[in-house]
């Protein structure tokens, strides 16, 4: 696959993963990356491909999705993943309607439960972000059937965010692991690891590829919970390994994915204030990285990552963005037409 800056030809598929034309393995909903086949993510990778180049050389869009209507219900703050979900719809010719805490009858006193129920009777498809861990499965039984993505569900997951990611890694880098007994492709997670859902379904998503290694760098009390690690364990061979600074383990590696830390997500201020600011990934430390690698940021970001490195042609923090948008278009088509 090939980067936004080097584009001028059909990218091919992934090694080893092969695109089917079937809908038997989409699911009904999208709500953890557990549940998700890998013939799922095999085509989601190529759809992504195909979105990108739609919109960029084949007139930025089609109508396949026309008359279909994408309920965006948010009830905590967001830019990203609400705007690139819209306009994905959008390119794909369908329609949003957007509803969040402060603007429904969940100031009423409305349950997750009623508000889901009634935005399925209008719609087609909902995106659901929620402060609470396992909301989206709550919303997926009671949607009428109609799909439920999880944008979000608190400290849990955040599936989209995931497969986006695992897109950029592909699209930046042209491959995910190393499957023919190479050196490992070394993915170092950094910041809030303990609270940052993007983290948790992320790690999960990477387990599932061969020549994968996983290393944790996080502020005391922020470390990768013990049940995703031991999950991990239990169902991979990925190579797992903490340590305490990113100077240790910088040079070599080939995926740097950075998190804020999550100020929202702490009882109090104090705690919040002993851990902020604890890193930060600058020029002097980006020396000391490979020539070919790229620095993540699922973003917003506060001071983890200093703007003098977004100059740099190996910060792709904001190409992952775009990246974002093609691959929540191949998520959508896959959903609502079945075939991916």
């Amino acid at each position: 696959m090939l980067s936004l800056q080097e584009h001028s030809e059909i990218p091919p598929p992934i090694k080893g993963l092969q695109r089917q034309r079937t809908a038997d393995f989409v699911p009904s909903h999208l709500i953890s990356i557990r549940e998700l086949p890998m013939e799922f993510i095999s085509s989601l990778l190529q759809s992504a491909d195909e979105m990108r180049l739609m919109v960029q050389f084949r007139g930025g869009g089609n109508e396949s999705l026309k008359n279909k209507v994408l309920a965006s219900v948010f009830y905590e703050p967001s830019t990203r993943t609400s705007c690139s979900f819209q306009a994905a719809m959008q390119r794909l010719g369908g329609s949003v309607i957007c509803i969040n805490e402060d603007h429904s009858s969940v100031k009423k006193g409305e349950s997750l439960a009623d508000t889901i129920r009634t935005m399925a009777s209008y719609c087609d498809v909902i995106v659901l972000r929620h402060p609470i861990k396992g909301s989206a499965q709550i919303a997926s039984m009671n949607s009428s059937s109609k799909p439920v993505i999880n944008a979000g569900d608190g400290a849990g997951e955040h599936p989209t965010q995931a497969l986006l990611d695992l897109y950029t890694i592909s699209a930046e880098l042209g491959y995910i692991g190393n499957s023919v007994g190479g050196p490992k492709m070394v993915v170092t997670l950094l910041g809030d690891l303990k609270f940052g859902r993007t983290v948790h379904s992320l790690a999960l998503l990477l387990s599932r590829f061969p020549g994968i290694q996983l290393i944790y760098v996080a502020p005391e009390g922020l470390e990768m919970p013990s049940e995703i690690i031991q999950e991990i364990a239990n169902s991979s061979s990925v190579e797992q390994v903490q340590r305490k600074s990113l100077e240790e383990v910088i040079g070599f590696t080939d995926v740097l994915y950075v998190t804020r830390i999550q100020k929202e997500r702490f009882n109090n201020e104090e705690d919040y204030n002993k851990v902020m600011g604890s890193y930060c990934v600058d020029i002097q430390l980006m020396k000391m990285a490979k020539e070919r690698m790229i620095v993540m940021h699922p973003l917003p970001r506060l001071s983890e990552i200093s703007p003098e490195v977004d100059a740099d042609p190996r910060a792709a923090y904001f190409r992952q963005m775009e990246y974002g948008m093609y691959m929540r278009m191949a998520i959508l088509s896959a959903l609502l037409l079945r075939v991916p």
